[in-house]
């Protein structure tokens, strides 16, 4: 079988390598999460350096190694340029590829987890509001198993008024159960994550919520991807 492949996918993360390297982090369609080693593209005048940067979408040729590929071609789909533009739309972009590289398996296809990522980085460079990575996460969760229970209180069954969220139980609590646990959460934050992952996620992003029940959605969020990850999302702290 030959040893070289082609794939497409964006770039996650970069680090340097020797005077010259670099290794290289994609999210892939075909093969899931893949590392490759880049060489020479931190040197001046290198043929793709400059196309191997966080959230770039490429196509891309590797060598198959033993423990890491080798990045022979590069070509871009869609540079991502409007990311880079402004800082907050740069970070919310970071930490959304942070959460693909923590739950992201090496050599695992997982096509749907591609395909969000690819989406989500489109509409934050069109529509740049924090409300894109918040959902993200909540959309992350909800593909790799761990869908929030919001009908009814995760512990006793009962119905509203949910006062809390538990990340243990992955999901809501009522009052006298959330008296004994949980974070806090205001109802209209359970509406807004109910609209997102029940399928409502166009309408939340033409009318965002205002920025405090915003922040009280993404910090949630953030947590539960931590508690369900069990590391700790580093750019988060740049949100």
């Amino acid at each position: 079988m030959s040893r070289l492949y082609r794939d497409q996918g964006v770039v996650l993360r970069t680090i340097k390598l020797g005077e010259a390297d670099r290794i290289v982090s994609f999210m892939t369609q075909g093969n899931g999460k893949v590392r490759a080693v880049a060489k020479g593209v931190r040197r001046p005048g290198s043929r793709f350096g400059a196309r191997l940067e966080p959230t770039t979408h490429v196509v891309f040729q590797c060598y198959r190694g033993r423990e890491l590929d080798v990045v022979t071609q590069v070509e871009t789909i869609d540079a991502n340029r409007q990311l880079r533009d402004t800082y907050a739309a740069l970070t919310h972009a970071i930490s959304m590829l942070e959460a693909v590289d923590q739950v992201a398996q090496e050599r695992e296809r997982n096509v749907g987890l591609y395909r969000m990522l690819v989406g989500a980085l489109k509409t934050l460079a069109t529509q740049p509001s924090p409300m894109v990575s918040a959902a993200f996460f909540w959309k992350l969760l909800s593909l790799e198993g761990f869908h929030p229970a919001l009908d009814a209180c995760a512990r006793c069954g009962a119905r509203e008024p949910f006062v809390a969220f538990d990340l243990d139980d992955g999901g809501v609590l009522c009052e006298p159960c959330g008296r004994h646990g949980g974070r806090r959460i205001t109802p209209e934050a359970l509406d807004v994550v109910g609209r997102v992952v029940g399928g409502g996620l166009n309408g939340v992003l033409s009318s965002p919520p205002p920025p405090p029940l915003l922040h009280e959605i993404e910090r949630l969020a953030i947590a539960a991807l931590e508690h369900q990850s069990e590391r700790r999302l580093k750019s988060a702290a740049l949100l």
